[in-house]
């Protein structure tokens, strides 16, 4: 599979659009969430060298930093996404001629349903990271970027949202309840978070 970050943008919309499993609602997530962090790291980027304290010149380095390291990661998880997904498909394309096919294929499935989840999970752990540094990007950006901080903002949460919808997805085909419990409270966790830390930036932002 090629990487879809090597693609020109039309390219990459049109494999969104197409009939193929892969890339689909998940791997959307994640570049929703890179996209994200980008304008954050666009609006730092021009906020910091302006900076007029020490510490907030220091703070906003750091901050770069760590967004610049998650970018990265979040990135990855576009293609990660699909090529997960398309583990289950294959997994469903084994054949079933007997009882122990069947065993076969559905002990492959599970374990590739349960890798297609632990991808959207990453997304959301690397949103929720993000989102922590949103409102010290909020607090120091100038007037002119605040418009770009604030759909940095309403586009990490999408992504995060998005991740968790796919979550629920996947879920609902397991019937391992453990798993499933553990799963959804981390998913609820990170969604709950990162709707504060969402909330503040945005009212720091309105505040400007």
């Amino acid at each position: 599979m090629s990487s879809y970050s090597n693609l020109h943008l039309r390219d990459l919309l049109d494999a969104f659009a197409s009939t193929a499993p892969a890339p689909g609602g998940g791997s959307a997530s994640a570049l929703a969430g890179a996209v994200g962090v980008s304008l954050l790291l666009m609006a730092l980027g021009i906020r910091r060298p302006k900076a007029e304290r020490v510490e907030e010149s220091t703070a906003l380095a750091d901050a770069a930093d760590r967004l610049q390291s998650l970018r990265a990661a979040i990135a990855t998880l576009i293609d990660r996404d699909a090529e997960a997904y398309s583990s289950v498909i294959a997994a469903l394309r084994m054949p079933v001629n007997d009882a122990d096919a069947r065993a076969r294929r559905q002990a492959a499935y599970d374990l590739a349903v349960r890798a297609a989840t632990e991808v959207p999970l990453e997304t959301m752990r690397t949103c929720r990271r993000v989102l922590r540094d949103a409102p010290i990007v909020a607090a120091h950006s100038i007037p002119s970027t605040s418009g770009d901080v604030g759909v940095a903002i309403e586009l990490l949460r999408a992504a995060l949202r998005g991740a968790g919808i796919t979550i629920d997805a996947n879920l609902g085909s397991l019937k391992d309840a453990d798993y499933i419990s553990v799963v959804s409270a981390e998913r609820q966790q990170l969604d709950a978070e990162s709707a504060v830390d969402a909330e503040h930036g945005l009212s720091l932002l309105s505040r400007r």
